[in-house]
């Protein structure tokens, strides 16, 4: 729909309040704390937007407090490097007077080189499995109002899971996951657009594949879940509003934090990026520093 899909680039269009800085906000809804994703993809428009039109080649990012959504955003970036080849940024993300977000990012000037990746999985097409809510309408008419809500209302990214388990009841299962993700409507032509719009979407699934083997559910309130570190690698240009396929899996879990990583390939099996996050699986009531 292209609706939800315009609401989140009008997220992404930060405003500009002097040289270096930049504002966002939140959505509003009942969320208690920002989407990591949306953080993830507003610094990188920042960054992006101190380049003079570079595309990005990696972020590695950090989340240090949770997000409140109803404040906002402040966006300051450091002018690191200007580069012939390579451009590098700074961003902290700031609420309340302290830093909640940390970006670096590096962009890069295209070039050509020797070139190989891994193959993409053989899965069935997108067209072929279910949407986010023929999978989800079953599940949810006896699941609290929050969550009902949550799981019916329009989204910007369409889903479509090949590897799929009851997210409310959760079986055991191994740590991986394929899904089929693409922005839901059409998108501007800007390739940090397009990138953004991928980061933001790649927060959305890699922590459930850490979560398949230990039966987390998404509404287990007995935990804590959130992403801890961000990392992608931007390999070719691609268009987000075209179908792309996430294979992501979890090699290892331990000392209440669950590391997973991802591939998106494009529909005809080109790896155009590669991501790898760490995200923290505590149970509530351990006496640990908090974030």
């Amino acid at each position: 729909m292209q609706e939800p899909l315009d609401e989140l680039i009008r997220l992404l269009d930060l405003e500009d309040l002097e040289v270096n800085l930049f504002r966002g906000v939140s959505p509003q809804g009942d969320s208690q704390r920002v989407f990591g994703g949306q953080v993830l993809g507003q610094a990188l428009i920042a960054a992006g937007r101190t380049t003079e039109g570079l595309h990005a080649n990696s972020l590695h990012a950090y989340f240090l407090r949770p997000g409140d959504p109803s404040t906002p955003i402040l966006y300051q970036v450091d002018r690191t490097k200007d580069g012939r080849s390579f451009t590098t940024r700074r961003v902290i993300a700031i609420q309340h007077g302290r830093a909640i977000f940390h970006l670096e990012a590096s962009f890069h000037r295209p070039e050509t080189g020797f070139s190989h990746q891994d193959a993409m999985p053989d899965v069935p097409d997108p067209e072929s499995l279910p949407t986010w809510r023929e999978r989800f309408e079953p599940l949810v008419g006896d699941a609290p109002e929050g969550v009902r809500k949550w799981a019916m209302q329009p989204r910007p990214i369409d889903s479509r899971y090949v590897t799929w388990a009851n997210p409310l009841e959760p079986e055991k299962l191994p740590p991986r996951m394929l899904v089929w993700i693409r922005a839901d409507g059409a998108l501007p032509a800007e390739q940090l657009m397009q990138q953004c719009i991928v980061a933001y979407a790649s927060d959305m699934t890699l922590l459930d594949t850490a979560a398949l083997p230990h039966q987390i559910a998404w509404i287990d309130e007995s935990y804590t879940i959130a992403s801890l570190d961000h990392a992608m690698w931007f390999h070719h240009d691609f268009r987000a509003d075209d179908w792309l396929l996430y294979a992501q899996e979890s090699p290892a879990a331990a000392g209440g934090r669950g590391f997973s990583t991802g591939r998106l390939f494009t529909r005809d099996g080109r790896l155009v990026v590669s991501v790898v996050q760490e995200g923290l699986f505590r149970r509530r009531g351990n006496r640990a520093a908090s974030l």
